[in-house]
């Protein structure tokens, strides 16, 4: 199948740039399904070919739609369509198991994972008395390699027999040991990222990002988490169902 089945030509009559009008088609054909998660692109030069434009064109066009996280290059595969993910915000659910939920594979790169004192501010967020035990978990969450946030997470120390259950999935750990939340509250707004988590991300400084934090509670109303995650604005979307 060529390109052009899905996007369309170019039309040779626009004021745009051949490389925008390329990038353009191509993300209105992610946005509508015609082009699904996973799919994989035609060689560039075959692109090239069926739109009757440069290779340089449509590396540019291409670039483009990989630096705002449409597209994935994968080293001696091609290129593959990454599209938007979704979080439903109505479902309590962790990165790894809405990873999974999509055929992603979800990894992580700590940041730091250590044990401490919970900080007066912390004490009433978690509704704990002062020097309580804590432990603190920032990472950076990836979906099939690529990065998509940065999450800090604190937890009771009483909620997990060690920080070294912590290893994939917090909450698969929170659950193996019965302290996995079953409700929880969040607040999200948008955010420009700082130059340390733009590296992190590898965003620019000062792109846009959505900042979501998260309180989880057991059954007995008692917090078991506060999560602060700063998720990239280019590739995450939140979504909730709303009903009259």
């Amino acid at each position: 199948m060529l390109l052009s089945d899905v996007t369309g030509k170019l039309d040779p009559s626009s004021s745009l740039p051949k490389y925008q009008q390329l990038a353009r088609s191509i993300e209105r054909a992610i946005e509508r399904g015609a082009l699904p998660q996973n799919d994989a692109l035609p060689p560039e030069r075959l692109i090239a070919d069926d739109m009757k434009v440069s290779r340089i064109t449509v590396r540019k066009a291409i670039d483009g739609l990989v630096n705002n996280g449409l597209l994935s290059r994968r080293q001696g595969a091609g290129t593959f369509v990454t599209g938007r993910t979704e979080k439903p915000f109505s479902r309590l659910s962790s990165f790894t198991e809405d990873m999974a939920g999509r055929g992603w594979k979800a990894s992580s790169k700590w940041v730091e994972k250590k044990e401490g004192v919970i900080s007066p501010e912390e004490s009433l967020n978690l509704g704990l008395g002062p020097a309580t035990p804590v432990y603190r978990l920032t990472r950076v969450r990836f979906a099939d390699g690529i990065p998509m946030a940065i999450e800090t997470t604190i937890v009771p120390s009483s909620a997990l027999p060690s920080i070294k259950t912590i290893e994939g999935s917090l909450y698969v750990a929170l659950n193996e040991s019965g302290q996995r939340p079953v409700r929880a509250l969040q607040r999200l707004r948008a955010v420009a990222f700082t130059k340390e988590q733009a590296i992190l991300l590898d965003v620019k400084e000062g792109d846009p990002g959505l900042f979501v934090e998260r309180r989880g509670f057991l059954a007995n109303g008692n917090t078991v988490e506060i999560t602060r995650s700063y998720y990239r604005g280019d590739a995450y979307d939140f979504v909730a169902e709303l009903q009259a």
